[in-house]
């Protein structure tokens, strides 16, 4: 079995050594999906929501997520976040919510962890913010797309 890089030759846990790697541009890209009751959908579209601007506090909570991501995730490095933005596509035939976010970073590491962290944060905001008028919402298929930077190039997942 190949050796994680997280765990040493006595089987403890440690944080990567990252130091001799040369500083890079990073880029990444997350997304997912909030699907909801096609009446939820229409309020959340309105702003008609009873707790608010469902969107403006998603966004801001994921880029607070995406900046915190080093303490909610054992042995993630902090990174230096040079750029964070979460973009909402709302898809009215299906009633959810498409989330989309491109963290960016020059570094000796990428930022694939943040961009995931924040996708997943702000889809939270939005469930908890809807669940007053809809106990039925799905957040689904948080996944990487995209990153670049460092060793490995650019990686295409979709």
């Amino acid at each position: 079995m190949e050796e994680l890089a997280q765990i040493d030759s006595s089987g403890r846990v440690h944080m990567v050594d990252v130091a001799g790697k040369p500083d890079t541009r990073r880029e990444a890209i997350a997304k997912c999906r909030v699907r909801m009751q096609a009446s939820t959908f229409d309020l959340l579209q309105k702003g008609g929501m009873p707790k608010g601007d469902v969107l403006t506090v998603a966004q801001l909570a994921g880029i607070m997520a995406a900046k915190q991501t080093p303490q909610i995730i054992p042995l993630c490095h902090p990174v230096l976040i040079e750029d964070v933005r979460i973009e909402f596509k709302l898809d009215e035939t299906n009633s959810a919510v498409e989330i989309t976010t491109v963290v960016k970073s020059t570094g000796k590491t990428g930022v694939e962890m943040e961009a995931l962290t924040a996708t997943a944060v702000a889809a939270l905001n939005i469930y908890d913010m809807c669940k007053t008028v809809d106990r039925s919402i799905q957040i689904e298929s948080i996944r990487l797309i995209r990153k670049s930077g460092g060793k490995s190039g650019t990686v295409v997942l979709e």
